[in-house]
């Protein structure tokens, strides 16, 4: 038999649950189909949000054939066939599972029966199409985001699950407790796949009471049914970049409560290589020398927890996570390197100093290299006066210290003080 997820797949829009702004009234994907004007489109998010069901409900408000292929498993043959029918018996809308996997061989055969409208393409994938799918494809469809689904939403679809007699669980007496409608619909983090599956296997697996019939799911049971869901967080997929994007925000924005949860949501995922390479370029950009010190601490516990693993090394990355949090914060090494790129990649430098340049080959001093060069240890605190920078940018300033901690303050105070002694004027640049 059927899976419960797959038998209450909706045969319309209007049981489509969730995705309001893509399938409610007067919004796009309804004013399609009310207008008979479908055009290709690719549906992308997590899974168990509705990508299929949205494809499938299309399908039976037009009475068009439906039809379903994988663009990672399923053969160019398999599309021949759906075209086929295509020609013999009218428009056929064909959902394509997993579009960003879609061959070239495969994508310059479809893409003609795309422009003619004989197949009317609607893509599911979990990953970015902006980034993962071919332009050729995704200029000739109109893309929308699937959102997860919310509590009540699913909590929507599970009720109507416990009621239909035909698709549904109807036919068994249940009493589902309070508690356990709201496990099932919150464990399962907006994938209703899963609520549904979940639901299912608790009704099938309990016993009837024997006083009452009634199949009683109680907490502790759908506990047990739903297990752990993990959040989405495909290491290679849209999710893993949000997320981590989210992580670097929050530690430079010092919310350690934000902070600590996205690196949960990663020790969750088990991508320890994502956590502590992220770290790493945290402790340098964003706290950098305000506090050096706490990057050196990030080392060690990103060191400790690569030696340890999972589950003991979320210990101490929580331990780094908080230190950075609550750190001062300065990227003026990350501005000062960057600004100095900028002239080299502009063209804006000059030749190296005479005096600077390699003395220790045949014919140097003919050339004028190292003529001229005072050695700082030659001299009372191991400094003396003298150009370092090319001519034509003698007076450019690429590092402007923050202050914004105790180490980066002593840092200011000694380069004000050696640019003062080398009578380069100091200026907001």
């Amino acid at each position: 038999m059927q899976p419960l997820a797959y038998r209450m797949r909706p045969q319309n829009l209007d049981e489509v649950v969730g995705q309001k702004d893509l399938v409610g009234p007067g919004k796009i994907i309804r004013r399609m189909v009310n207008a008979k004007l479908l055009s290709s489109m690719i549906l992308y998010g997590p899974p168990g949000t509705g990508k299929t069901s949205i494809a499938s409900a299309i399908a039976g408000s037009t009475k068009y054939a439906f039809r379903k292929l994988n663009a990672a498993t399923d053969s160019k043959k398999a599309l021949e066939q759906v075209v086929a029918e295509s020609k013999m018996s009218g428009t056929v809308i064909l959902m394509l599972d997993e579009i960003h996997r879609l061959t070239k061989p495969k994508q310059d055969y479809l893409l003609p029966h795309l422009e003619s409208g004989q197949i009317i393409l609607i893509g599911a994938t979990t990953e970015n199409p902006y980034i993962a799918i071919n332009p050729a494809i995704r200029s000739r469809t109109q893309i929308f985001e699937v959102k997860p689904l919310s509590e009540d939403d699913i909590k929507t679809a599970l009720l109507r699950a416990l009621k239909d007699e035909k698709r549904g669980l109807g036919s068994f007496d249940v009493s589902l407790d309070d508690d356990a409608l709201t496990h099932l619909s919150q464990a399962t983090h907006g994938d209703l796949r899963s609520a549904l599956n979940a639901l299912e296997l608790a009704v099938k697996s309990t016993p009837a009471e024997k006083d009452t019939g009634k199949i009683h799911i109680t907490l502790s049971i759908a506990e047990e049914c739903v297990q752990h869901k993990s959040l989405v967080h495909d290491k290679n997929g849209d999710a893993h970049y949000d997320v981590v994007s989210a992580f670097q925000k929050s530690i430079r924005g010092s919310d350690t409560d934000a902070a600590l949860h996205y690196l949960g949501r990663m020790c969750d995922a088990d991508d320890l290589p994502s956590i502590t390479r992220r770290l790493l370029v945290i402790a340098y950009e964003d706290i950098g020398l305000a506090n050096p010190q706490a990057a050196a601490r990030t080392v060690q516990a990103v060191e400790a927890a690569e030696k340890v693993g999972f589950p003991e090394a979320r210990i101490p990355l929580s331990v780094a996570v908080i230190d950075l949090c609550l750190s001062p914060k300065s990227n003026s090494a990350l501005k000062a390197i960057d600004k100095a790129m900028e002239d080299i990649h502009k063209g804006n430098y000059g030749e190296v100093p005479d005096w600077l340049r390699d003395p220790h080959y045949e014919g140097a001093k003919k050339l004028g290299r190292g003529i001229g060069y005072k050695y700082p240890h030659d001299y009372t605190h191991d400094w003396v006066k003298q150009q370092y920078l090319p001519n034509k940018i003698k007076n450019q300033h690429y590092y402007l210290p923050k202050e914004n901690g105790r180490y980066e303050r002593a840092l200011a105070e000694q380069y004000y003080k050696l640019e003062k002694a080398k009578g380069r004027s100091l200026k907001d640049q």
